[in-house]
C-alpha cells in the first residue's frame, strides 16, 4: 500500500500529513506507529489526516495520531502545519478540540508564521501535587500538567513519563516543566502524551504559559522558550493566541505493509 505524505514541522515538532482521500480507511493507529517510526518508517511525532472539505463554521478538518497510535484532541504545532499545507491566509480548522482560527502573518518560501487562537485555557487545579511534585493542572483542549521548577538539572524525562501515567489522569496527560526567566518569559521542557520528549509543543506551551500566569510567574504576553526556539502567547478574553512557525520539509510516498512469500 502506498501512502502519500507531506512532512512539515512546527518549531521542530514534526508531522506527516496525508490528504484523507489518499489515506486508508482502516488500521489507522497501526499505520501511524509504522509511518512515524524514525528507523523503519518516515519518522515524525505524529501522522495527520487532512480533509479539505469544509462544513458549518470551518474550512477544513484534521485528525491526528501520535507516534504511539493514540489520538489526541489537539496539537497547536500540528494545526499550524495543516494550515501551511492548505495555503490559505485565514482558515478555520476543525480539530478534536473544536474549530480553531489561524491567520497567516508572514511567509518566505517554505516557511510560514501563523497566529492561532488556541481557545480558552482553564485552570483545573492551581495547586496540585502529582508524583510528589508541585503542579498546575490545565485544560487547553487537551490535558496538561505543568510543573514549576528552578532548573532542569534532574531526570525530568523520567518524571514526565511517570506524571503522564499518574492514576489521577486516566486518559494520560501532557507534561511541561516551567522555569521562570523574567516577567514575560518562561523556559520549558516538554513530555507529550503518546510521543514522549518533543522539541516544542503548541498546546504544551499554552498550558505552561497559562499556568505561569495563574501562578504569578509571568504576565501576558508570554514568550515560551522551548528547545526548538520561542513561541509567543497572549491571553485575551476570547482565548489564548499562539504565534509560531510552520515549515514544509518534504513530499514523499510511504510503502506500508510487509512483503509476502508470493510477492
Amino acid at each position: 500500500m502506498q501512502i502519500p505524505f507531506t512532512k512539515l514541522h512546527g518549531a521542530k515538532n514534526d508531522f506527516l500529513l496525508t490528504m484523507v482521500e489518499d489515506a486508508p480507511h482502516s488500521n489507522l493507529p497501526e499505520i501511524a506507529v509504522a509511518i512515524c517510526d524514525r528507523y523503519t518508517g518516515v519518522g515524525a511525532d505524529g501522522w495527520m489526516l487532512v480533509d479539505r472539505s469544509g462544513g458549518p463554521g470551518y474550512d477544513a478538518s484534521i485528525r491526528l495520531f501520535n507516534s504511539d497510535g493514540s489520538e489526541p484532541e489537539l496539537s497547536g504545532n500540528g494545526t499550524r502545519c495543516a494550515a501551511a499545507l492548505l495555503g490559505l491566509p485565514e482558515i478555520r480548522i476543525r480539530t478534536g478540540a473544536g474549530i480553531k482560527y489561524l491567520r497567516l502573518l508572514a511567509r518566505e518560501g517554505p516557511e510560514f508564521l501563523f497566529e492561532m487562537n488556541m481557545g480558552k485555557s482553564r485552570i483545573a487545579e492551581l495547586h496540585a501535587t502529582v508524583q510528589g511534585r508541585d503542579a498546575v493542572i490545565v485544560d487547553v483542549g487537551n490535558p496538561q500538567c505543568a510543573l514549576p521548577v528552578a532548573n532542569f538539572d534532574f531526570d525530568w524525562r523520567a518524571v514526565g513519563a511517570a506524571v503522564e501515567r499518574d492514576p489521577r489522569f486516566p486518559a494520560r496527560t501532557n507534561v511541561s516543566f516551567i522555569r521562570a526567566v523574567d516577567p514575560h518569559t518562561i523556559e520549558i521542557r516538554i513530555w507529550e502524551r503518546g510521543a514522549g520528549e518533543t522539541n516544542s509543543s503548541g498546546t504544551g506551551s499554552t498550558g505552561a504559559a497559562a499556568a505561569a500566569v495563574a501562578r504569578g510567574m509571568a504576565s501576558s504576553p508570554v514568550t515560551v522558550v522551548t528547545p526548538a526556539g520561542p513561541l509567543r502567547l497572549r491571553f485575551e478574553d476570547d482565548g489564548a493566541y499562539l504565534t509560531g512557525p510552520a515549515e514544509l520539509v518534504a513530499h514523499g510516498t510511504y510503502h506500508y505493509g510487509k512483503m509476502t512469500a508470493n510477492e
